[in-house]
């Protein structure tokens, strides 16, 4: 058991210092974020290296800030990319650490989610999985200070097992749902862009049905959460939608990112 799930990739995805972090995530929360009236329920948000896709996460993140006091959990599911993982896995630890510091993983709900058939206590999941780590520093520098965390690793599930595991801790106003999603993978630019957008159409349809695994890392993430949205009477929005040839990198082979907003 590990008692804190120490950084696994500062320093290669997201800056190891901690003054460079904060500053960097301030200037991605400070590009393009637009004033949201409804309280975000649910965000989809890549992942990738902060320089190709901490923009477009930022854009999302940056509709939370109006509403940030309020929320004091976060449910947080990213694909299994290191281990392969039966179902989900929540961690035994009790708490993940950044550069920024370290965030409490809600025992009560872990606890809770960790008697379901769906889900596995699993520190090994999440002990090199870079999908939520990315996650943690816009979430200390956007919400309160004492939030707690609801980490899933999504590994070989059905859309409907994570409805279920999202219905168990779904909560109220004070929970927000977090999905870590890339798109498409090294397609040439043009190719990724008309991919991604028929992928982002079918994500504002809450049409889950359609969405195949090639179309997102987090595809059985996303269709659970579009699966819940759809029965509890939800939108989604597309708030930004750019590939790693907008970013920082050529247009040969590009990854594509959404930023997505559940209310």
């Amino acid at each position: 058991m590990m008692a804190v799930r120490e950084p696994a990739v500062a320093g290669m995805f997201y800056p190891g210092d901690a003054g460079q972090l904060r500053a960097q995530v301030r200037a991605y929360l400070a590009g393009r974020g637009s004033a949201e009236p409804v309280p975000p329920k649910a965000l989809i948000v890549p992942h990738a290296g902060y320089v190709y896709s901490g923009p477009v996460a930022g854009t999302a993140y940056a509709l939370l800030q109006p509403h940030a006091a309020a929320i004091a959990r976060v449910v947080l599911l990213g694909p299994a990319h290191r281990v392969p993982v039966a179902g989900l896995a929540v961690p035994a630890a009790g708490s993940f650490a950044t550069p920024l510091g370290s965030v409490p993983v809600d025992p009560e709900a872990t606890a809770r989610l960790g008697a379901l058939p769906e889900v596995t206590v699993d520190d090994l999941a999440h002990a090199h999985e870079h999908s939520l780590e990315v996650q943690l520093p816009f979430l200390q520098e956007v919400l309160p200070a004492g939030f707690a965390l609801v980490p899933l690793v999504v590994g070989l599930a059905t859309p409907a097992a994570v409805a279920s595991v999202l219905d168990t801790v779904w909560g109220g106003p004070e929970t927000l749902v977090l999905v870590s999603s890339d798109l498409s993978h090294y397609h040439p630019y043009d190719t990724a862009c008309r991919l991604d957008a028929r992928t982002a159409e079918a994500i504002e349809r809450l049409a889950w049905e359609e969405l195949q695994p090639d179309a997102a890392c987090g595809c059985t993430a996303i269709q659970g959460l579009l699966l819940v949205a759809r029965q509890r009477g939800l939108r989604v929005r597309a708030v930004d939608l750019r590939n790693s040839g907008d970013t920082a990198g050529p247009r040969d082979r590009v990854v594509g990112y959404g930023a997505f907003v559940v209310s």
